[in-house]
């Protein structure tokens, strides 16, 4: 007679978890011949923190998991391949009917390095991983309620941010989704993208930089009577309002060979932290500090000669030598909007309700946290375009079940 040892707890509590949440039966609908094994390396990921699957073979021989067989390294490569761009979507589909159309959806993209130069998005571009290496985009779309990921999608590693919106439009359409409402950070921000988000209706919160014309002009019209106690929110200890603004919007019609232009109504919510304002001034005066010994010292640098020219009078005689003044009313106009943040919505809404919804955007960087880190995705090792096409979306379905468990942990403070 022969015995095993298996280990059964965590698999119960995974298979309770996709059946909650109803991602087992969207996989099995979506992935008849092999949603089994795909569960079968999803669990692995998720309980053996950054383990190749390599491994796989010595961890499914005494644990119990969905498809019951050992899954050789071999087979789990061509289990990506086998992964179709369809059923994916079709996935991204059934998970979508079952969120509500009141959530709002936070987006976000991260880099991901890649020892293979020959995948096709694979590019060189701005790595926030700052290794060195050529690198893919990831998009991700996370509900701010659910906290769960709904969304990805593969870029090139060259693409900005900001071009990424259009595609995620023109996605969440042939989705079927027509409700989207968007968080998205200042790295999206631009005109062009406002107008379509404007053109197709959907609901946003974008922030915005400071340094913007209509912002600064906006502020400006309440500078004097915005910092009272009216506007002080004592749990989040700072300043904030709201203002209606008139969208210059324009649309490009092809068809008319015309462009339309008029007004939206959008609202500019402002906010101020004094705490931030004087870490910004103490910065800032580091910073002329530096820049007046560079002039006097005689040890001008190229790149801050028109630092110089903005914030000095410097002249120079024979005796005295090199003297640098500061042109005050230039160092106090760029003073005057230390401390002030600004988010653009067509939502309407208070303020608070607007930087908590901002605010929550934090949770999508914690996804992708768990994806470079708890299941090695930081670095892909994958040869071919399809492979990598499926290892992404078992990485993704992986987080879907991280997702839940932290927002469980949270919610019950159990960390």
């Amino acid at each position: 007679m022969q015995y095993r040892r298996l280990f059964f707890g965590a698999m119960y509590l995974l298979d309770a978890i996709g059946d909650k949440l109803g991602v087992t039966d969207d996989l099995q609908k979506c992935f008849p011949d092999t949603y089994a094994q795909v569960l079968s390396i999803v669990y692995y990921l998720i309980l053996e923190d950054k383990n190749p699957l390599y491994r796989f073979e010595k961890w499914g021989s005494i644990h119990k998991h969905p498809c019951g067989e050992i899954i050789s390294s071999q087979r789990s490569s061509e289990i990506f391949s086998e992964i179709g761009e369809d059923a994916v979507r079709q996935f991204f589909r059934l998970q979508g009917a079952r969120r509500t159309e009141r959530e709002y959806w936070a987006y976000d993209i991260t880099t991901i390095s890649s020892y293979s130069e020959g995948l096709r998005q694979v590019q060189y571009g701005h790595s926030k991983e700052g290794d060195g290496l050529p690198q893919l985009n990831l998009a991700l779309v996370f509900g701010e309620q659910s906290n769960l990921p709904f969304y990805y999608r593969k870029l090139a590693g060259n693409i900005t941010d900001v071009m990424t919106v259009k595609a995620l439009l023109e996605d969440m359409e042939n989705l079927g989704f027509k409700k989207v409402k968007l968080v998205m950070d200042r790295g999206f921000y631009s005109a062009d993208n406002i107008n379509g988000l404007l053109k197709e209706h959907l609901k946003f919160i974008v922030a915005v930089k400071m340094s913007l014309v209509y912002v600064r002009s906006e502020l400006d019209k309440i500078y004097g009577d915005f910092l009272t106690f009216e506007h002080y929110n004592e749990d989040y200890e700072l300043y904030s309002t709201t203002v209606a603004y008139e969208w210059p919007y324009s649309q490009v019609r092809p068809n008319k060979g015309d462009v339309l232009e008029g007004k939206r109504r959008v609202y500019l919510h402002l906010y101020y932290n004094i705490d931030r304002a004087a870490e910004d001034q103490k910065s800032f005066d580091r910073r002329l500090m530096g820049l007046r010994s560079e002039l006097v010292s005689g040890g001008r640098k190229p790149e801050h000669e028109k630092l110089y020219k903005k914030y000095f009078d410097v002249k120079s005689t024979p005796v005295r030598g090199v003297r640098a003044t500061v042109k005050e009313d230039a160092v106090k106009q760029a003073k005057r909007y230390y401390g002030y943040f600004a988010l653009l919505s067509n939502d309407k809404m208070g303020s608070i309700t607007a930087l908590e919804l901002y605010r929550n955007k934090d949770l999508i960087e914690k996804a992708f946290g768990n994806l470079k880190e708890r299941l090695n995705l930081r670095r892909t090792l994958v040869s071919s375009e399809q492979s990598l096409y499926g290892k992404l979306f078992i990485e993704f379905f992986a987080l879907i079940y991280l997702s839940y468990l932290n927002k469980q942990i949270r919610d019950a403070h159990l960390y």
